[in-house]
């Protein structure tokens, strides 16, 4: 499992040229770090930002494994749709579970302990980061299926992250 793993080893793992782990581990990582600063910056425990952050860690492990029915489909020479459209699934999770840690962010940072506001801002640069970078890997596994309703969604997880960071940003 991810979270088992040293820092430095997962850095390795990121770095090394296989497909996984990838964006999309990378970014709920990421995520479950902005959940832990959320979290720190709200003094007792935020049982939100707790869950918010195991979920996180759990769609870094999904991740791993989402792509590969991509990359056999690929390997086969057969159609990638159908596993490009299920691959979007962890991503879009990924992009929700960040927004809603931004939007804590945001709220935390202008709302919270000044000693704590810019860990709180942090938060939501890094939550935002994450949602961006996932729904960014959600439109290129759907980028033919337009219509699909996944796109929507993962274009609003976005917005709102970006508002969320800029209210953070905006607080002091």
């Amino acid at each position: 499992m991810l979270e088992h793993r040293t820092l430095a080893e997962l850095l390795a793992e990121i770095a090394a040229a296989t497909p996984a782990p990838g964006g999309g581990s990378t970014a709920a990582v990421a995520c479950a770090l902005a959940a832990a600063l959320v979290e720190m910056s709200a003094g007792p425990p935020h049982e939100r930002a707790v869950a918010l952050r195991a979920r996180a860690l759990q769609l870094a492990e999904d991740d791993l494994a989402s792509y590969a029915p991509v990359l056999e489909a690929q390997r086969r020479g057969e159609p990638t749709d159908a596993a490009l459209a299920a691959a979007a699934e962890t991503p879009l999770a990924i992009a929700e579970v960040g927004c809603e840690v931004a939007e804590l962010a945001a709220d935390l940072a202008r709302a919270g302990r000044r000693t704590l506001e810019g860990d709180a801002t942090a938060a939501a640069l890094l939550a935002e980061a994450a949602t961006r970078a996932a729904a960014r890997l959600v439109e290129l596994n759907l980028a033919r299926m337009p219509d699909d309703v996944r796109l929507h969604a993962a274009g609003e997880y976005g917005a709102r992250a970006w508002a969320a960071r800029e209210s953070a940003l905006a607080s002091g």
